[in-house]
């Protein structure tokens, strides 16, 4: 996405960032939550995206938001984004239920050496030499980690993985399809949503979640706890979408990918105390705190290439990648 005219005030630009970094850690704690008590995660993913598109509706009906009218050019032009943008969530929120949380971000963290090997062989050239060490190093950790990791779960870490494939091809089609230009945060989040409800109802159906999935949910209901925390999770849903476009409008792509970095050390400190199924092994340790190094590496190794490269309106996939 472009950056909008004008330089914004120090203020919002701080507000922007760190409303990102605030609802991109909540996130990944609250869809945990609700998983640990409700498994069927993409039932969970397409309660997220139908609140969403309501929200913005009845938000426009009551004069409380704005978005350009629907067109079917421009949703033609975001269907394949769209549909990759999900399975990265579905599996991510799938891998979520058997893998921990600091394994979980230090896997997602291989994401931009996917991206870095994807844009290799498109020919896009040779990297710094400092980003291909910091993606190798944060790679190296998490290889270190999974050694030491005594819950390890091999289904959970096989969608983290996938996910992390479809996040790598998300990306290339934002950078190539630049079908982002023009469109407001409301506007992205409305597509986004629209796009993914015919695609979500298919999965929730072939993997079998449908009807059950409703049943459990229509059961749970009754725990005030867990509606407490589905709540706070559908509504989490839409901020973190919000914050991440208004975050890389207001500031930069630069921007959102450090503070997606930042995000990570946190929850990555926080998930060894909240919610637990962490069992603590030197190796997990050690691979964890080296796939923390490769990730601050690698977004100082950014700023770097960054401040060499002329000022210009450019996309840069990177900005998305510690989603």
């Amino acid at each position: 996405m472009g950056a909008e005219a004008g330089e914004p005030s120090s203020i919002l630009s701080l507000a922007a960032a760190f409303s990102y970094g605030v609802a991109s850690m909540a996130m990944v704690f609250v869809n945990k939550a609700v998983l640990m008590q409700y498994v069927h995660s993409m039932t969970l993913l397409t309660l997220q995206q139908i609140a969403t598109a309501l929200l913005i509706h009845f938000g426009q009906v009551l004069g409380m938001s704005k978005r350009k009218d629907f067109s079917l050019v421009t949703a033609k032009k975001l269907l394949p984004v769209s549909i990759f943008y999900n399975a990265n969530v579905g599996f991510a929120l799938a891998s979520l239920k058997g893998v921990n949380i600091p394994m979980y971000i230090a896997i997602k963290r291989i994401t931009p050496l996917a991206v870095l090997v994807a844009g290799c062989m498109r020919g896009k050239g040779k990297p710094p030499t400092q980003v291909i060490l910091s993606v190798i190093c944060t790679a190296t950790g998490v290889l270190i980690a999974a050694l030491g990791d005594f819950s390890f779960d091999l289904y959970g870490y096989c969608m983290a993985l996938t996910s992390v494939f479809f996040q790598t091809m998300y990306l290339i089609l934002v950078e190539k399809s630049g079908a982002e230009d023009g469109l407001s945060s409301v506007d992205l989040m409305f597509y986004n949503s629209i796009l993914s409800l015919p695609f979500l109802f298919f999965l929730i159906i072939a993997t079998g979640e449908f009807p059950h999935s409703l049943t459990v949910l229509s059961a749970k209901a009754d725990s005030l706890t867990f509606s407490v925390i589905l709540a706070i999770s559908l509504v989490m849903g839409i901020v973190l979408n919000f914050t991440m476009f208004w975050c890389t409008i207001v500031n930069s792509a630069l921007t959102t990918t450090i503070v997606g970095v930042l995000k990570g050390v946190g929850s990555t400190t926080l998930g060894f105390v909240l919610l637990g199924g962490v069992e603590v092994h030197a190796l997990n340790i050690t691979g964890l705190v080296i796939n923390t190094f490769g990730g601050v590496w690698y977004s100082y190794a950014k700023y770097k290439q960054k401040k060499k490269t002329p000022r210009k309106i450019q996309h840069d996939v990177e900005s998305h990648a510690h989603k």
